[in-house]
């Protein structure tokens, strides 16, 4: 079975046919799938489907581009929020240097209370970097203090790879992966110790080879999965295996296991 740590079933482009592609990923043997949310509404929404749906789960935050949206209050509805049992992280939080949607000086303020309130629910945080790999392990380096979490849909360089995981941080794979001209994320893939790295989709976003420039979904990451065994020269149900097993002991997804 596969967990897709990293979705946005939550976005309007699901609104048709959202139970169909989450029957679709189950006949793709996802388990698991965890809505990622980027502000106040899509947070409260990933809550509203964990909780209509055993198979999703939600993490609840503001990202970098909605980063001068969180104020006090938004803090105070995030961790109202996180009550909820089936909410498994903070995120997706972080830096944006690429759109810069909001100040850089607002998104490290933003990005610094989340972290704070993450270590103070005791949950994981999922990191949103683009274009920002300096501000990005100092404020780690500074902040972490053992809280642990995960680059989402990494896209650095070895040297950013190997200091992520200096910190402790999980690494994960989406779409991207299986573009043919990723050489760097492949060889990154291929050799990350096993036991801390993970698979996504960011659907709807970043569908892989087979479907790109379409609407990704779920079912999808199988794909990712196929072409990290591939690139490891491993079996499928063995990279699904670790991957499970390594998104299980950050999220704590087997507190819903029955």
């Amino acid at each position: 079975m596969l967990i897709d740590t990293h979705a946005h079933l939550q976005m309007k482009d699901y609104n048709s046919d959202r139970q169909a592609v989450l029957d679709r990923a189950k006949s793709a043997d996802v388990e698991y799938i965890i809505n990622a949310s980027f502000d106040i509404p899509s947070s409260q929404l990933a809550v509203k489907l964990a909780d209509e749906n055993e198979m999703l789960f939600a993490s609840v935050g503001v990202h970098p581009h909605d980063a001068k949206t969180l104020d006090d209050k938004a803090l105070e509805t995030l961790k109202e929020l996180a009550q909820n049992k089936k909410v498994v992280a903070i995120g997706e939080i972080g830096l944006d240097y690429y759109r810069d949607l909001s100040p850089r000086s607002i998104q490290r303020s933003a990005f610094i209370a989340q972290i704070n309130l993450a270590r103070e629910l005791d949950l994981p945080i999922i990191i949103h970097n683009r274009d920002s790999h300096d501000d990005m392990l100092s404020i780690l380096k500074e902040n972490l203090n053992g809280l642990s979490g995960v680059m989402h849909c990494f896209s650095g360089d070895q040297d950013f790879a190997d200091k992520c995981l200096e910190l402790g941080l999980y690494i994960s794979f989406a779409g991207p992966v299986t573009y043919p001209n990723s050489i760097v994320l492949q060889r990154i893939a291929a050799n990350i110790p096993k036991n801390k790295f993970f698979v996504e989709t960011d659907c709807p976003y970043l569908s892989p080879q087979f479907m790109r420039g379409k609407r990704n979904e779920p079912s999808y990451v199988k794909a990712v999965a196929r072409k990290i065994a591939e690139l490891r020269h491993d079996t499928l149900p063995n990279i699904s295996k670790i991957t499970s097993e390594n998104a299980n002991a950050l999220f704590k997804l087997n507190r819903e296991i029955k």
